[in-house]
């Protein structure tokens, strides 16, 4: 169990960690999630077996989570080492509408308030949570530089935006010389696979890593839910909120695509979770994968997760359950259809050995010196 591999995140060069240590469930403030006694057994053990990505957000856990996870880095003695990643957006003054949205008077307002409870003087990685419908772009990118500039930040990023808001932003970034994003944060899963029709290539070709949130359906692929044991929804928390718009789980397709998991999974030898983990991890364009976790034995479970190769053959297997259906305009840059405008021949961009990604090996530091 170790997570000694590191990806950029985006065009940057930040280094984190390909599992990113989810801290929603740090405080039990909402009447579920880890006491503080098992959120820093988590936070050690991640913390033990390399990782070093924490994510977290001012509304979590009424700021619970915040300030449980500035007291572990700071009782650990590890902030130069922890990459922090923390969000803004939600309200938590009613009345007043300026204590949320994406507005320069809130971003402002909500970084002082996340420094103090992360008990730091910098972030590395802030992130816009929610797109509000009302705030321009331009206004978001030129805050947050402002930000980067006085040494409050270190990264920006987006979570829950339009694929058009996300390449307006950084295009004006890039216009402007301004500090460009490097990570949006999204919803991606074997259940939720929507974010391929845009964002993935257009995080490729803007420099922006993607962190996955949710990974595992909202716990609908964590190997709770097992078709071959008549596993149905039960009276968890997830079918207490299935049904909600965006937040319907149990669905014909779904339970399809369960049943699917448990397949390949048993052929793997590997849990449920462990494999719906992997699979997303390993996909196009996903820097990190959040993991979340309340008791220690799941988060022991999740960080084994890319231990293992999914062979290619149940690979496709887990591709053709999840995939999506064809849709306007998708279905025109299908093969069939670019054939036709490319003449029937094999054609397209650099081969992949035209330029190999960067990538170095793990090295024994016994005895290992530079020149």
């Amino acid at each position: 169990m170790s997570l000694d591999a590191y990806y950029t995140l985006g065009r940057s060069g930040l280094r984190v960690s390909r599992l990113a240590l989810g801290t929603m469930t740090f405080g039990d403030n909402w009447g579920w999630g880890a006491a503080e006694d098992t959120a820093r057994a988590m936070f050690d053990r991640y913390l033990a077996a390399g990782g070093n990505f924490f994510d977290t957000a001012d509304l979590y856990t009424e700021g619970a989570s915040e300030e449980l996870l500035g007291k572990f880095v700071a009782d650990s003695g590890s902030r130069d080492r922890a990459v922090i990643s923390t969000k803004f957006s939600y309200n938590a003054q009613p009345g007043n509408p300026n204590a949320g949205g994406n507005g320069r008077k809130n971003i402002l307002r909500a970084v002082e308030g996340s420094l103090r409870r992360l008990r730091t003087d910098y972030i590395d990685l802030y992130i816009l949570h929610t797109w509000d419908r009302l705030t321009p772009a331009e206004e978001v990118v030129r805050t947050l530089d402002d930000l980067v500039r006085a040494g409050k930040i270190r990264y920006a990023g987006l979570s829950d935006v339009p694929a058009w808001y996300a390449s307006r932003a950084q295009t004006y970034a890039e216009a402007h010389a301004l500090t460009p994003l490097v990570n949006l944060q999204l919803e991606y899963s074997l259940i939720e696979r929507h974010i391929e029709h845009e964002f993935v290539p257009m995080a490729g070709e803007l420099g922006i890593g993607i962190t996955a949130w949710s990974p595992m359906g909202m716990g609908l692929l964590s190997g709770k839910y097992k078709p071959s044991e008549a596993g149905g929804a039960g009276d968890g928390r997830l079918a207490k909120i299935s049904g909600t718009p965006g937040f319907d789980r149990f669905t014909e397709r779904n339970w399809a695509i369960v049943a699917a998991l448990e397949e390949v999974a048993g052929k793997i030898g590997r849990p449920m979770a462990q494999v719906a983990l992997n699979w997303v991890a390993t996909q196009p364009g996903i820097a990190s994968v959040i993991i979340g976790a309340t008791k220690l034995a799941q988060l022991d479970d999740n960080l084994s997760a890319l231990s293992f190769e999914i062979p290619g053959e149940l690979r496709a297997r887990l591709d053709a359950a999840s995939a999506l259906e064809p849709s306007f305009p998708y279905w025109f840059f299908g093969d069939v259809q670019q054939s036709r405008i490319h003449g029937g021949v094999a054609v397209g961009s650099k081969p992949a050995g035209y330029a190999p990604p960067v990538y170095v090996p793990a090295q024994q530091q016994a005895g290992f010196k530079a020149d």
